[in-house]
């Protein structure tokens, strides 16, 4: 009997160490106390009255720079120096497009040319959410890793990675989790993560809300709460670094780069590029514009749009090379189905260089509710491609658990 009750005590004692393991191993915490109110801006926000945030009470903003190679945004010196003149901590955050670690690479190249000589105070920041299905589960981590790697070695920053939670648990692996902290999305009573799975247990900040109001902002604006962790030990400026050497086709600024192919034309090419020979011409130095040969690569003024709204009250712009519908609506701040219904364009997957479009201007965008009923064939993926959302913004908004399990005539709300 005395020996049956030993092997009963040490399973008990056994069932509670088992037991205490497992909870830390599955809960989620704030590696120390959130102690920082802060917010995440882009050109969503448009113009911002930094005195009146801070007196809000606001301390931190991180602030997009960039996206791809060739898109920098168009509020990003104006939020830094605004910012900054008014007292609150600044951080910088890149949106990664990349379908290989090659063009993470350059991303975080040209994202490191756009914040050259700026001084952030927190970390550098990695968004990564618009996943290709294309790329498994391990090109995504290698694309990852490439892109905060490289980062790091141009900049001599620390690198956090921004993930919602289903991405946190199912996407990015143990490696990036052990070298680079988390900056978690989770739009909801965050002190819930108890007890939940993810490849992190500890996060140094999180983005708590999308619907955040805050004085000196118009609209909208992500929450965020965040440790003193996100701090960088140096506040020092970042080392001046050239953008990447654009690819044949790939913008850089108003300009595009071109390799001329046998039987090609100067003609042929302007018309491509919605421009004209003369001003070909004019920014290659050519002498004889009949004259140019295969393998010569041109620089290429991209067709400009208009800043000024028309008579309606839209912006007029004109389609580059290599445009889609789901980017314009992300530099504009509208949605793709916004701008196909005002377009009357029959497929969005379908535009072309020198295409005309009319884009509504954001205070044009309708704020009433807007909601998709699945068909066959989709894909979060695709819904999210066809309203210019992301995955993880439709997945929060619905509550989807998981992301890869939707049902035809399930109805989503889109905003």
């Amino acid at each position: 009997m005395k020996y049956v009750k030993k092997i009963i005590g040490f399973v008990l004692i056994f069932t509670i160490v088992v037991m205490l393991n497992l909870s830390s191993t599955y809960s989620m915490t704030p590696v120390s106390n959130l102690v920082y109110e802060g917010i995440d801006v882009s050109n969503w926000q448009r113009y911002i009255n930094y005195s009146q945030v801070k007196a809000s009470g606001i301390e931190v903003v991180y602030i997009k720079a960039s996206e791809g190679t060739t898109y920098k945004d168009p509020y990003f010196e104006t939020n830094y120096q605004n910012a900054k003149a008014n007292g609150l901590k600044v951080g910088f955050y890149h949106f990664l497009t990349a379908r290989n670690t090659q063009q993470a690479r350059a991303q975080a190249q040209f994202f490191a040319s756009v914040i050259s000589g700026k001084s952030p105070d927190c970390k550098l920041a990695m968004d990564y959410e618009q996943f290709y299905e294309g790329n498994s589960i391990a090109e995504i981590n290698q694309i990852a890793q490439a892109f905060m790697e490289r980062l790091q070695e141009l900049t001599g920053k620390e690198v956090i990675v921004y993930s919602n939670l289903n991405d946190a648990r199912n996407v990015f692996n143990s490696e990036i989790s052990s070298r680079y902290p988390l900056w978690l999305a989770y739009w909801g009573d965050y002190n819930n993560l108890q007890n939940i799975s993810s490849n992190w247990q500890i996060f140094e900040g999180v983005q708590y809300t999308n619907k955040g109001v805050v004085p000196g902002i118009n609209g909208y604006v992500d929450r965020n709460r965040f440790t003193q962790n996100i701090l960088l030990e140096e506040c020092t400026e970042c080392p001046s670094t050239e953008p990447p050497e654009p690819e044949e086709g790939q913008e850089n600024g108003q300009e595009s780069y071109y390799i001329v192919k046998s039987g090609d034309t100067l003609s042929s090419i302007a018309n491509i590029y919605n421009t004209t020979v003369q001003q070909i011409v004019e920014i290659n130095g050519i002498s004889n514009p009949n004259l140019i040969f295969p393998g010569q690569r041109l620089r290429i003024p991209v067709g400009s749009y208009s800043t000024e709204p028309n008579e309606m009250g839209h912006i007029v712009y004109t389609v580059r090379r290599g445009d889609n519908l789901w980017n314009i609506s992300r530099k504009y701040g509208t949605t793709v189905q916004e701008i196909v219904q005002l377009n009357n364009i029959s497929n969005p997957n379908l535009i072309f260089p020198g295409q005309r479009l009319k884009i509504p201007k954001a205070s044009n965008v309708s704020n009433k509710s807007v909601y998709y009923t699945v068909r066959r064939g989709d894909s979060l993926w695709r819904i999210s491609r066809l309203y210019g959302v992301s995955v993880r913004y439709l997945a929060n908004l619905n509550n989807i658990r998981n992301p890869n399990l939707i049902y035809v005539g399930q109805i989503l709300k889109i905003k």
